[in-house]
């Protein structure tokens, strides 16, 4: 139930400028547990949409409760069972998979289910700068020509209809494992599983926030389900899927798919495999990203897959399926570190071309959608760039970097905002002969544009998504779960917040707001970050920190004008484990002057 902004401790705007909204039940514990109808953890659950007769399933998520029968997937029994026949008799397989970091943990599971199976596989992961996104025809033919009477392409293909029709004509048999939205018509395959298709089940399309790795981890028991009725381990042992999962947690939310329902689990269960350190490459990756403790959700968004997604970006394009399908410690620890140096480059040059791009803000500041393009801009960082963009002005953004290929056109990536669906609007306008090609999800898109037909793109984007945009700004406010005053944040009400995660995307992670509070310092640390030293009206102390924040409104207000008013913090609650005893911490995403 929403509450007025004003009944938020009078709270009607922000120093962001957005109010302050109760996501759920009003839970106000400044002031004592008093009018709180359930505990914490129930009431967090229910805010995020739970059911109350789903509330048991929702508090431990398990595979188990969540993982539906795959058969009620369009293509997912044909898919398994050519799997399975390429299993049998030996055939060539070759795994055909994007270069991000979603298509890299879906190539290395199933080239880790078949090895488990007594079969290995070849793959393919094509070059962003030289062959772009989605299976090529010329190299599906070439790959058949080579040997591989199987090709399963994964994170890509939903929309190759030329080059699927290429390796039909070749005869080579194509299954495509796929999660991005689709055309009423199919492109030919030998099976197109995908969640999103237009003619899917009723329970298939209730499945459509999966991200490619978790469709392929679908296959995966399909297949094992296909191979135990043939009587294939009569002799042999079973494989455990579950030792997969962390290949399933990391794509997943790295691909920012919706932590909600099977996703959830499979992220639950995933972190906990990873956290045994099985797989070689992942175990890697967690020293070459200096973390001295099993990840977190958040590690996995901001520290392992951007590594990954570096090789792809500006490096090579394999060494993310090379790195996760490693067994050999020397060879691991030497791919991770080279991605955590591509990583590094990665930055700068994304930094170049964010600062170019938000140069050219000014004169788009009345569109809806934001089209920004230049020379030079590495297709590879053009993603991250739009989601900075789109987090700054809180509209969709799409970067395009111009001439990214050899018929001078440009190459761009789009990230939304929540209710507004670019990847269907990319569809449309490539429809609408608008572009070369593009496709996407709702959150995200790519595309490939001619230079001549950007404005034109800017307009009809405009027309078809600017009245969701208004919509979806005018909504924008900062959801809060809990309220407590500054003597209630501690590490024992921190373990409270964080057992109702894995949180990501669709699954916020609870936001609590702290004060009346009083400022005792605040300086910057790093680059530009805020941090501050607060203490309540009931004697409490802590410490806040407000990341990238030190040259915005809210930033500023607290670094010098805070020091003679009250206010009040929101943020997430986090323990600093640092000093000798663990504290609870504020990490601060917005703040307000008390009445």
């Amino acid at each position: 139930m929403a509450s007025h902004p004003a009944s938020i401790k009078g709270i009607a705007r922000s120093l962001s400028g957005r109010s302050w909204q109760w996501r759920g039940g009003n839970m106000d514990l400044s002031e004592g547990p008093a009018g709180l109808d359930d505990d914490i953890i129930t009431q967090l659950l229910l805010s995020r949409g739970v059911a109350r007769e789903e509330l048991e399933r929702h508090r431990s998520p398990s595979l188990r409760a969540f993982l539906p029968d795959p058969s009620e997937f369009r293509d997912m029994d044909v898919a398994a069972e050519r799997l399975a026949q390429a299993v049998l008799t030996g055939e060539t397989v070759t795994i055909y998979g994007d270069y991000d970091v979603d298509g890299a943990t879906s190539a290395a599971l199933l080239i880790r289910l078949l090895r488990m199976l007594g079969h290995d596989a070849h793959y393919y992961i094509p070059d962003r700068l030289l062959e772009g996104y989605g299976p090529s025809g010329e190299a599906l033919v070439r790959l058949g020509q080579e040997g591989s009477s199987l090709i399963v392409t994964v994170d890509c293909g939903a929309m190759a209809h030329e080059a699927l029709a290429m390796a039909h004509d070749a005869g080579v048999d194509v299954i495509v494992v796929d999660h991005h939205k689709c055309a009423p018509e199919l492109p030919r395959a030998t099976a197109l599983v995908n969640p999103n298709r237009l003619d899917e089940s009723d329970i298939g399309a209730d499945h459509g926030h999966l991200a490619a790795v978790g469709v392929a981890f679908l296959l995966a028991v399909a297949t094992l389900r296909t191979l135990r009725q043939s009587g294939f381990f009569e002799t042999r042992s079973e494989p455990d899927l579950f030792a997969l999962l962390d290949l399933v947690a990391l794509g997943t939310v790295a691909d920012v798919a919706s932590l909600r329902g099977l996703n959830r689990a499979m992220v639950a269960q995933g972190l906990k495999i990873m956290a045994r350190r099985g797989n070689i490459g992942l175990a890697a990756l967690i020293d070459a990203s200096r973390l001295n403790r099993a990840p977190t959700c958040s590690d996995l968004g901001f520290a392992l897959g951007p590594r990954v997604n570096a090789g792809g970006r500006v490096g090579e394009s394999t060494l993310g399926v090379r790195l996760l399908t490693s067994e050999d410690p020397d060879e691991a620890q030497a791919i991770s570190h080279q991605l955590s140096q591509l990583n590094e480059e990665r930055r700068s040059i994304e930094a170049a071309v964010q600062e170019e791009a938000e140069a050219l803000l000014e004169r788009q500041h009345n569109r809806p959608v934001l089209v920004l393009s230049g020379q030079d801009w590495h297709p590879g960082v053009i993603g991250i760039v739009a989601g900075r963009i789109k987090e700054k002005t809180g509209k969709p953004a799409l970067v395009i970097a111009l001439d990214a290929d050899e018929a001078g056109n440009g190459k761009g990536s789009g990230r939304s905002i929540a209710g507004v669906d670019l990847g269907a609007a990319i569809i449309a306008a490539r429809e609408a002969g608008l572009l070369v090609a593009g496709g996407g999800h709702a959150m995200a898109a790519g595309m490939t544009v001619a230079p001549d037909k950007l404005d034109a793109l800017a307009d009809w984007l405009e027309e078809r998504l600017g009245a969701d945009v208004s919509a979806a700004m005018t909504r924008q406010s900062v959801q809060l779960d809990l309220v407590v005053s500054p003597g209630g944040l501690t590490t024992e009400l921190v373990d409270t917040l964080e057992s109702v995660g894995p949180f990501g995307m669709g699954w916020p992670g609870p936001r609590i707001a702290v004060g009346p509070l009083r400022m005792i310092k605040a300086d910057i640390v790093g680059t530009n970050h805020v941090r501050l030293i607060v203490r309540g009206d009931d004697g409490a102390s802590f410490k806040a920190i407000a990341f990238r924040a030190a040259d915005n409104e809210m930033g500023q207000s607290l670094l010098h004008g805070a020091r003679d008013r009250q206010f009040w913090l929101t943020g997430r609650a986090k323990i600093d484990d640092w000093g000798s005893r663990p504290q609870a911490e504020l990490h601060i995403e917005d703040a307000a002057w008390a009445e």
